[in-house]
């Protein structure tokens, strides 16, 4: 038995890491590889049974993970963020969350024959999305301007809402139709409210100022904050169910919006666990999928499915955007983006489980029709929000743009030769001068600090992918690469090496970005060459023409910059790798004009 529990855990965290990976080799969702894997190894196969392994456990356990998926998307909103969308977050969460309560219990009731109290109280569970569907889908799309805030705030505020909209429907139910039911559950409602905003502001306060006068050690940063968030969420929900989840909510909102101390450590913490944390719960959620009941993947519950995307949705986000300055693409592209995830499938489970012990009819129907709803709409969002977000020209999921951090005069080369070649480019550096000159050029270019923490949210980033610190500080030039690192990948955070850096590097990797070019093109010897003359060029690769026949042209110290591959893409030159190219590519190098003949 000792054995088979064992299994049935690495199973688990195998399972859900190695889908992990195996979706972003396939660029396909995670979630969907997520779902396939827990029906395999839980139904299908009968290695994983999650009630088993945790048995009471299971659903404190799935909960209190959920509050800390919940806090950590949280920390993702800020305010900044929004710009002229927080009229279009607050009507989505109330109208939109009205219409998709009254249309989806409707259709619950015409389509899956389910008495009204279950009609309802399941039109209130799927009013929720949440960060554990709507964070990945959205890393994979990227939308640009404001609809990507959008669709993060209404997924992350959604859950806590209706989450309290489905307690007060429980609360209807258990208490019937008496005007002591009604009272009962507007107070369950007012009592969320208070006690999950109060909780919430108390727990941000209090990391606050633990952080602020130094109460604790670095290494207890993280761990200290996690109990607040766990103390918080039972505290809150233990005065009213599922207020908890405002709470964590709360708390995460106001912590990212503060100034008085920094978070990041949190946020990046918290980003690792939520990994970890999506990819089990939907292991151990699917995998208590009863795929022998005959309502799992009936017909009628996939005409429930299509009736939510197809019209539920749509009409929800025509009602709620009706008076707002949307463009058409973005209100379609609203309307095809409302996943379910973890909130929907363990509030439908705790609830299914309290009206099956008191007998109430139609209560079991609550799980299996909720999660072929999150399979329905994970699978058809999942796979179909990138190519609807490229037709609708609301996203570049792969951009080539570069943001050049400083706009000296060779940045301003290579900016411009880039810019010849339509991609997008920014720049950005502290000397006005500098600034002026390349607008010039008609170059992009804002004047400020690059480190400035609102910096992401007053430029405008969209179809930049990549970041070039080229300054004559190696210290900023590290920091920047830092500071975006979480925005554009490490992969994708380039600098100059530092100028004391002889052939070898002595700096380690997690407190820089890549290097550039060539361990010797530090800021000093490439700016001198571009006084002294050398000049940004583009040549062609052909079978005659390849990087021996720059060389030889040029000389050996002809410098590799970028290569553009035949199909558009931009490659950056590193200073640990050779680079490689084809026929077809182009390099952009900085060479040494040969001389005239006398």
């Amino acid at each position: 038995m000792h054995e088979h529990l064992l299994i049935g855990l690495a199973a688990i965290i195998a399972l859900g890491i190695g889908a992990q990976w195996l979706a972003w080799r396939l660029r396909l969702p995670a979630i969907l590889l997520l779902l396939i894997s827990g029906v395999i190894v839980g139904p299908v196969v009968g290695l994983v049974n999650p009630d088993e392994l945790f048995g009471d456990l299971l659903f404190p356990l799935v909960s209190v993970s959920v509050a800390i998926i919940l806090f950590e998307g949280g920390l993702n909103l800020r305010l900044r963020e929004l710009h002229g969308g927080g009229r279009v977050v607050f009507q989505l969460a109330t109208i939109g969350v009205l219409v998709t309560w009254i249309l989806t219990s409707a259709a619950a009731w015409l389509l899956l024959d389910i008495a009204v109290p279950m009609a309802v109280l399941l039109g209130a569970v799927l009013v929720v999305s949440g960060p554990t569907v709507i964070l990945p889908l959205l890393r994979q799309v990227r939308p640009s301007g404001q609809v990507g805030s959008i669709v993060k705030w209404e997924g992350i505020i959604n859950d806590p809402l209706g989450a309290i909209l489905a307690v007060i429907v429980f609360e209807l139910i258990l208490a019937g139709s008496s005007e002591s039911g009604t009272s009962h559950a507007i107070w369950a409602m007012v009592s969320a409210l208070l006690s999950g905003s109060a909780l919430g502001l108390t727990g941000a306060a209090i990391i606050i100022l633990l952080l602020r006068r130094y109460l604790m050690p670095d290494f207890l940063q993280n761990p200290v904050s996690l109990m607040v968030v766990v103390i918080c969420y039972a505290a809150a929900d233990t005065i009213q169910s599922e207020s908890g989840l405002l709470a964590v909510t709360i708390m995460g909102l106001v912590l990212a919006n503060q100034r008085f101390v920094s978070v990041k450590h949190i946020t990046e913490f918290k980003e690792d666990l939520r990994v970890i944390l999506i990819s089990s719960l939907f292991i151990i959620l699917a995998a208590r999928l009863p795929l022998d009941d005959g309502r799992v993947g009936s017909i009628a519950g996939w005409i429930f499915v299509v009736t939510l995307i197809l019209l539920v949705r749509p009409a929800a986000v025509l009602f709620a955007t009706a008076s707002c300055s949307l463009k058409r693409t973005e209100r379609l592209f609203l309307a095809w983006m409302a996943p379910r995830g973890i909130v929907a499938a363990a509030v439908a489970s705790v609830f299914a489980i309290r009206l099956e012990e008191l007998n109430f009819a139609g209560s079991e129907q609550l799980v299996p029709v909720t999660f072929q709803v999150i399979i329905g709409t994970v699978a058809v969002y999942g796979l179909t929000a990138l190519p609807v977000a490229r037709r609708l020209k609301v996203a570049k999921p792969n951009p080539q743009g570069v943001l050049f951090v400083g706009a000296h005069s060779l940045a301003r080369a290579m900016a411009e030769k880039l810019s010849e070649e339509r991609f997008k480019i920014v720049l950005i550096d502290t000397n006005r001068a500098n600034v002026t000159a390349a607008r010039n050029l008609g170059l992009e270019a804002h004047l400020g600090n690059v480190l400035s923490e609102n910096l992401q949210y007053e430029m405008q980033l969209d179809g930049i992918g990549k970041l070039l610190a080229l300054t004559p500080n190696d210290e900023v030039n590290s920091l920047a690469t830092l500071h975006f690192v979480d925005l554009f990948g490490r992969i994708h955070v380039y600098q100059l090496p530092p100028e004391e850096m002889a052939a070898k590097d002595s700096r380690p990797e997690h407190l820089r970005g890549r290097y550039l070019f060539d361990l010797a093109a530090n800021i000093a010897n490439i700016s001198q060459r571009f006084r002294a003359g050398d000049v940004v060029k583009k040549h062609s690769i052909t079978e005659e023409f390849g990087l021996d026949s720059l060389r030889t042209r040029y000389g050996q110290d002809a410098l590799p910059l970028f290569i553009i591959g035949e199909t558009g893409d931009l490659r950056v030159c590193v200073a640990a790798d050779h680079p490689t190219v084809k026929p077809g590519d182009a390099v952009i190098s900085l060479v040494t004009p040969p001389a005239d003949p006398a």
